[in-house]
């Protein structure tokens, strides 16, 4: 029997898992905010904001 290879991608691989990224880059921005960085803690936000934005363009 042949073996179906399944070629995994950092596309599909972050589409999968993209609510968990959002958590931890949230979980991290309000560590950052703790730590008075609230410079830090804005840069890790909008990174969230960009992949939640990306993703509501891919369900329209």
């Amino acid at each position: 029997m042949a073996e179906e290879r399944v070629t995994e991608t950092v596309e599909s691989v972050a589409a999968l898992y993209l609510g968990n990224i959002l958590f931890a880059l949230e979980r991290c921005a309000l560590d950052l905010e703790t730590e008075g960085k609230p410079a830090d803690a804005g840069f890790y936000r909008g990174i969230a904001r960009k992949l939640a934005e990306a993703r509501g363009r891919e369900k329209v």
